[in-house]
């Protein structure tokens, strides 16, 4: 097994688990399960979810008819804010088949069937035709990929010439030595998180241009730690849809993003690019 495969299987029996679909829909923001730009610290997590996705939208200039390809798509809230705020064509891809079976049902409801479709499928092989998608769209998934080099590859290939990738990612800091965020690897079960150098210079060597990282590193212990708080907040009602072993760990996870963020190890944005 590739490390690629085994970082697949990882993440699906991850978020597949009924502990982490109950965690990820009553906790982190409903639909949303991304981190949020906050205007102030204490704000709801949905709405400052919300707000970055509007933001990326506004920097990639997604409007009705934009054909965007959502990578890591989750329970497919920015899938449905773009295309009911935008009029864009999503197509939402992502490896979990319960996130999926979500999004599928609540596209349904919202009445959005045709404007958003929902695939299961990895960011490594996607099975979308070469230059034939005009926005290639992420938040926080690229970091559980076992090979960010072919996830840059898949996204090259699928776009349009003059198409625009956009998207976030939790990241350590250029520079820094790995082992002081150990706790935070082995969390996401990987030898390595992706860094802002990795993809801005992995992006120019596939020929894009206007490469871009709107820093937001602020942003990155501002929400793991307001999920934290709603978690602890919440607890005891929680527990009867979350395992007391997946609160207690997921408390000192999100700790861990809290701290390797406040002391400068972690950094998270908004990287964009055009393909040339």
């Amino acid at each position: 097994m590739t490390q690629a495969q085994a970082a697949e299987k990882t993440a699906r029996s991850y978020y597949d688990s009924e502990d982490a679909d109950n965690f990820y829909s009553l906790v982190w923001g409903g639909e949303d399960i991304h981190v949020g730009l906050y205007e102030t610290p204490g704000e709801e997590i949905a709405a400052a979810s919300r707000r970055t996705v509007a933001r990326m939208a506004e920097i990639a200039g997604i409007g009705a008819g934009t054909q965007v390809l959502d990578l890591g798509s989750g329970y497919g809230g920015a899938a449905r804010q773009l295309a009911r705020n935008h009029g864009a064509k999503v197509h939402c891809l992502n490896l979990s088949p319960v996130e999926n079976e979500r999004n599928t049902r609540l596209t349904t409801e919202q009445g959005l069937e045709k404007l958003v479709s929902v695939a299961t499928g990895t960011f490594e092989d996607v099975p979308v035709e070469d230059a034939s998608i005009d926005v290639v769209w992420s938040q926080d998934a690229f970091l559980h990929s076992g090979d960010r080099d072919r996830v840059l590859d898949e996204a090259a290939r699928v776009l349009k010439p003059g198409g625009q990738v956009v998207f976030t990612d939790p990241m350590a800091v250029d520079g820094l030595d790995q082992s002081s965020i150990q706790p935070i690897l082995d969390r996401i079960q990987l030898a390595t998180m992706a860094t802002p150098g990795f993809y801005t210079g992995g992006l120019e060597k596939r020929g894009f241009t206007s490469v871009t990282f709107h820093d937001h590193a602020a942003q990155l212990p501002t929400h793991y730690g307001r999920v934290r708080e709603e978690l602890v907040a919440r607890e005891q009602e929680l527990a009867a849809a979350i395992s007391d072993t997946y609160i207690t760990n997921m408390k000192a996870g999100l700790q861990h993003w809290v701290d390797g963020g406040n002391a400068g190890k972690l950094t998270w944005g908004v990287v964009h690019a055009i393909k040339g």
